[in-house]
């Protein structure tokens, strides 16, 4: 869903590509950057420092945006760089899932810890679902859109943050729902390919 929009992000992508391109003209090297304050947020996610945590989550976020906006200005997109980009993606995601994972959440229906297992699998699967689409040449290009894409994804995982920190309840809650999105997301983009291939 935020996908239709990037275009409005543009000039503030410029913007922050030519500043931080400054301090390290390296996309890759901001890419793999990324992954440190995702451990801080572990950290402080297992010690249920919540708002810290997310703070330290939401640094993660910007440098997600920073290496794009340093690869585009720079004219350093590379398709290395894209593949860096969403290992380390996948990285994060799963480091504060299993920061989530540690925490003590009461059960709504089945145990939480199951949802976030869930969790993990249709993140996991909204992604594969893509690539193996393009990969196998089911779709001639990748499927783009969902009613759950990363970027939503991620603010989701950030409000469930936020929301620990004054109640582990409401945060299951959230859980359990993000959960139900993210598979019914990685349903949707595999009936989008097989539709595009011609089965239905």
């Amino acid at each position: 869903m935020l996908y239709a929009k990037r275009e409005r992000f543009n000039k503030i992508s410029n913007f922050c590509g030519r500043i931080f391109s400054k301090i390290c003209s390296s996309p890759n090297i901001w890419t793999a950057f990324g992954i440190i304050p995702a451990v801080l947020s572990f950290y402080f996610l297992v010690k249920q420092n919540f708002l810290i945590a997310a703070g330290f989550f939401i640094l993660t976020a910007i440098i997600d945006f920073i290496d794009g906006s340093v690869a585009r200005v720079t004219k350093r997109v590379s398709n290395f760089g894209a593949y860096l980009d969403t290992v380390v993606d996948r990285v994060t995601e799963f480091i504060i899932l299993f920061g989530l994972y540690l925490i003590e959440y009461p059960d709504i229906l089945w145990p939480t810890r199951l949802w976030l297992f869930f969790l993990l699998f249709g993140s996991l699967m909204t992604t594969y679902v893509k690539s193996a689409a393009f990969e196998k040449k089911i779709v001639n290009k990748e499927i783009r859109g969902g009613i759950l894409e990363r970027g939503e994804r991620m603010m989701l995982l950030l409000l469930i943050i936020v929301l620990s920190n004054y109640s582990l309840v409401y945060a299951a809650i959230l859980i359990m729902l993000t959960t139900i999105v993210a598979n019914l997301s990685a349903l949707q983009r595999f009936i989008i390919a097989i539709k595009q291939w011609g089965f239905a």
